[in-house]
């Protein structure tokens, strides 16, 4: 019993950390720069919490990939609303247009969670068990298949000037389409603990209701931080002369994608970290596909205009982020094709991202982005023996079948005993 009391007055405490960065967006107060960070910072770390805990009990009712699946939608909600106001304004406005803004924030976003969230997952996973290899769960399958689809489709929007409605209806599609197919995975048994056991121990009915009205608080108070933490975070670069594009397509990406990160970090550090990593590539799936997709909405509607071959403009700049920013995408799920990662793996992913993060030069991400291109095709090669089955798991999960006990390399791996750190 007073564990229960104890992991209730968690809840409440986490509930009680959101309320300010709820009222003060409503009663549309800004706080200084430095207390707003601090104040919406802490208000989404608390949302992240309670996120999690609502999700994992979700978890009892609906698949696994479909909870994960409704974590990254909500965790991705602020990069949803800071960029559909800068497509917007794009529309609304040509020379914000010209500025690039909307695509700096969305390629931003993707990047920085793969090169920081992915590792950063792999890395507490290693530092709590000390395994060298971080195995996911054979439903990833899907995730990894949509996603790899999206990829090869976004890979060459470089080549035109804008991204239409065309674009809108092929992403958006793949996005309905990898949601109806993740609803369709059976729910398995989980072992729920802390706040989420408390949840979980309530009547069928009460925990229902106690989960949605976690997941949607989570949602009103990530959405309603988001942005003023976003801004606080842009105005104290400002003070040290940070350029504007830098800021919008790293700070406030920063400030956006910290929901899912601090998510899936927390399930990692609570023993499941196959269940974090999903929660990323969930949102990389989403970000990839209904993200990307929705952007010319929102510009050709602020601009009034409509037309098949109409969109979001891309100048040269823009063009050569979007690239770099698939190559990554690329590499990434070369990484996972045989549904594991590695060390090294992990230290290539964010040594990739630190080391062009601050490099500005045209021809440097056009050189970063094809050296990702080839270390997808190095890796795809080294593990070719591992995407038949990958690709098998997908189908057999989109065609409403379970998947066959022991039939690839990751379930094999999944039941070795964990091995001892060197």
């Amino acid at each position: 019993m007073r564990t229960d009391t104890r992991a209730w007055l968690t809840i409440g405490a986490a509930a009680l950390a959101c309320a300010p960065g709820i009222a003060f967006r409503f009663a549309g107060y800004h706080p200084p720069a430095i207390a707003g960070a601090l104040t919406f910072g802490i208000a989404i770390l608390a949302a992240a919490f309670l996120l999690s805990w609502g999700a994992e009990t979700a978890e009892m009712d609906i698949s696994q990939g479909l909870a994960l699946a409704i974590i990254a939608i909500i965790a991705v909600l602020p990069e949803y609303a800071v960029d559909f106001i800068l497509a917007w304004k794009a529309g609304a406005d040509p020379a914000e247009a010209e500025r690039g803004l909307a695509v700096a924030n969305m390629t931003g976003g993707n990047r920085l969670l793969i090169g920081i969230g992915w590792p950063l997952v792999f890395f507490l996973f290693f530092y709590r068990t000390r395994i060298r290899e971080l195995v996911v769960d054979r439903e990833r399958s899907l995730e990894l298949t949509f996603l790899a689809v999206a990829t090869a489709y976004v890979i060459f929007i470089p080549l035109r000037s804008h991204i239409t409605v065309i674009d809108t209806i092929v992403l958006v599609s793949l996005f309905l389409m990898y949601m109806f197919f993740t609803s369709r995975v059976e729910t398995e048994e989980v072992e729920l603990v802390g706040p989420a056991k408390a949840i979980g121990a309530l009547q069928a009915a009460p925990r229902r209701l106690v989960v949605v009205v976690l997941l949607v608080y989570s949602a009103v108070a990530i959405f309603a931080s988001a942005e003023p933490f976003a801004d606080s975070l842009v105005h104290i670069g400002e003070r040290f002369g940070i350029s504007e594009f830098f800021l919008i397509q790293w700070l406030a990406p920063l400030a956006s994608e910290s929901p899912e990160v601090l998510v899936a970090c927390l399930l990692a550090w609570r023993g499941r970290a196959a269940a974090g990593m999903g929660v990323l590539i969930s949102s990389k799936v989403n970000q990839w596909t209904l993200l990307i997709g929705t952007l010319p909405i929102a510009f050709l509607v602020s601009a009034g205009e409509f037309g098949w071959t109409l969109g979001l403009p891309l100048d040269s700049r823009q063009r050569d982020e979007i690239f770099l920013t698939a190559a990554q995408s690329a590499f990434a799920i070369a990484v996972f094709a045989n549904l594991r990662m590695s060390r090294a793996e992990a230290a290539v992913l964010f040594g990739l991202f630190a080391t062009q993060l601050f490099i500005t030069n045209e021809h440097a991400r056009v050189l970063y982005g094809l050296a990702y291109t080839i270390l997808c095709v190095v890796l795809l090669a080294w593990n070719w023996r591992a995407l038949p089955r990958t690709l098998r798991d997908a189908v057999t999960i989109m065609q409403g079948r379970e998947l066959a006990p022991g039939d690839d390399l990751a379930a094999e791996e999944q039941a070795e005993p964990a091995r001892p750190a060197p």
